[in-house]
Parts: C-alpha cells; structure tokens; sequence
C-alpha cells in the first residue's frame, strides 16, 4: 500500500500546553484510518491540521507528495465531516451535496447530475429535493458524507462523525460508512475515543496519548500484541500484571512467561481468562452482558491484582464465590513501560 498523505514530526502547542510531540505518521491510499484516543490526546488537533484548519508549530503535512502545510482547507485535497454535519438548513438536500462542487464553478446540471449519483451511492436517492429537517439523524449524517464525497477528495477526514447518534443507529452507521469507503476507495481518517468503533472501521489503528502514537497497526495487532501498557488498556480492556524480568522470562503472579529482559508487566484479555484453573481467587463483581457474563475476581495470592473474565452468558458464577481461573500462555502480552 502506498502513501497518500503524511505528517512530519508535527508538533503543536495551544498556550503553554503541548498538544502534539513530533508525531509522524503515513497514511496509505485506500485505507481506512482511526485516530483513537482519550480527550486532550491530540487526535482531534491533528485531524485539524491535516485538514488545514490549524497550522502546526513545527512539521510538515504532504497529501499525493504535495507540501500542503500552510494550504488552506479549500485548496488542499482534502474534505471534512464533522459530528455536526454543518448542512445548510434552507437549501435542498441536493443543492447541499453540490455545494463544493458549486464552489468550485462546475455548471449547474453537472453538480446536481454528481449530486444525485452520491446520494444514490449513500443510499438517499430519493432525498435530492427534501430540506435537512425532513431527514434523520443518520440520515443526515449520510448527506455530509456523500457532500464531502462528491469533491473526490484524496483524503476524507472525519471528526467524530457518529458521536450525536445512538448506540443502535452509530453501529448501523459503521457497517454504512466501511462499505462506502471500500466501494469509493477514498482513504479515511476517522476521528474516535470508541474502541469498537475503531476495530469495527480500520485497516489502521493509531492510538493516541498526551500528544504521541502510543502504538499503530492493523487492529487485530494492536488489540492482540499491543506495543505498550497504555496501548493494552485503551484498546479494549485488560488485567495487567506487574513482574520482574531477567534470564529470558518475566516473573508475575499470574505465572512466569519468556520475556526480553526489560519487560515489566504483562497484560491478559479478558476473553483468556477461563474457570479452572491453578489461580484461587474471589469473584468480586458479575455483570450481564447479553451474550457474556464479565467477571471480576481478586487473587487469593495476590490481592492487588483484579482479573477479568469474559464468560459464557450461562456461567453459573455469583459475586463471593470462590474460584479458581486459568489462563492460556499463549495469549499472555508481555508489555514494556
């Protein structure tokens, strides 16, 4: 996969606070990016300066081997969708969807002819002539789409964008959006603080802390060998073990693992945490989950760790039971602070 679009040790201040730390990072073509991340991580910041709305401090941005840094949003390849949608409330949904094309003096019949393709492509063919208010939330989050779309961007970036929908609408809207992005092949830059979100829409995830790439890669990666602590916890949930490494191997309460000297925790899914096993502990908390029961348990040995569980919806498990949980060390993370 090529390079489309990069940003070069950027870096970017608002006050005295430090929002990005020399990030760099590659965005290929037709990919599916997800900048994922707790607030104040810099995600946001630094879709912004993709996009053009903020210049960094310090780097350089390139979009189809183009210095776009000081390009200004209208100029560069580049479209936005934000949570809001931004549509204009009095023009019809087709004249919104042509609007950049209007801007950039393409004759009437061919920007409503391109118009009405889009929304066909975003599955809104009959809303050309409807006004913002006559449609749904989703609905209208398809309109952004598809205006956005309609300019053939190199790069569509979206901040938030499923953030104002409900659970059930958002997951129908994922499913929308990944199969518009394969059907297109525009490369995506998403921006999310929703970890399923994130797995559910990427090729390429970047987790984001404090103004760094904690980690990237495909999402089956950075969820099942995340690269850091924060990487492990972010993405998804984890028990961590603190240890002690040397000689090869990684001492925990948990069990000792092959390790590279240096290692300083390990990290377990909750999805490899099984009943029987040689760890006793005590079942603190059990929560329903529809298709799984999430158990947490103390180790007897070992207090201070708290396991996670993700069992099977019929486990017959109470909070204060006795048990005893095995883990599989195949799926043990060994992670470097």
């Amino acid at each position: 996969m090529t390079d489309l679009a990069a940003v070069e040790n950027i870096s970017h201040s608002f006050g005295p606070t430090k929002v990005l730390d020399r990030v760099s990072l590659a965005i290929g073509a037709g990919s599916y990016t997800v900048l994922l991340g707790p607030s104040g991580s810099g995600k946001t910041t630094l879709l912004s300066i993709l996009g053009g709305f903020l210049e960094p401090d310090q780097g350089r941005v390139t979009i189809r081997g183009e210095d776009c840094t000081r390009m200004a949003p209208a100029k560069r390849p580049t479209a936005t969708v934000f949570q809001d949608y931004a549509l204009f409330p009095h023009m019809s949904i087709g004249a919104n969807v042509g609007f950049g094309l209007r801007m950039q003096g393409v004759a009437r019949h061919e920007r409503e002819s391109k118009a009405r393709d889009m929304l066909t492509l975003v599955g809104l063919g009959q809303a050309f002539d409807k006004k913002p208010h006559q449609l749904s939330g989703g609905q209208r989050q398809r309109v952004a789409l598809a205006r956005a779309l309609v300019v053939e961007p190199a790069v569509l970036l979206l901040d938030e964008p499923l953030g104002a929908l409900d659970l059930k609408l958002r997951r129908q809207m994922q499913d929308e959006l990944k199969a518009i992005q394969k059907r297109v092949g525009t490369a995506f830059v998403h921006v999310t603080h929703d970890q399923e979100e994130a797995m559910a829409l990427a090729d390429h995830v970047v987790v984001m802390n404090h103004g760094h790439i904690e980690d990237e890669g495909s999402p089956e990666r950075v969820y099942g060998r995340p690269s850091t602590r924060f990487a492990a916890t972010f993405m998804g949930e984890s028990t961590v073990v603190p240890g002690s490494s040397a000689n090869g191997a990684i001492n925990t309460a948990i069990g000792r693992f092959a390790a590279p000297d240096g290692a300083s925790h390990v990290a377990i899914r909750p999805e490899h945490v099984r009943l029987g096993g040689d760890l006793a502990a005590k079942v603190t908390d059990v929560v329903y989950q529809g298709s799984f029961r999430r158990v947490s348990a103390t180790l007897k040995a070992s207090p201070d760790v708290r396991m996670l569980a993700r069992l099977p919806a019929d486990t017959q498990v109470s909070a204060g039971d006795d048990v005893t949980l095995g883990v599989d060390p195949r799926h043990v993370i060994v992670l470097r602070d």
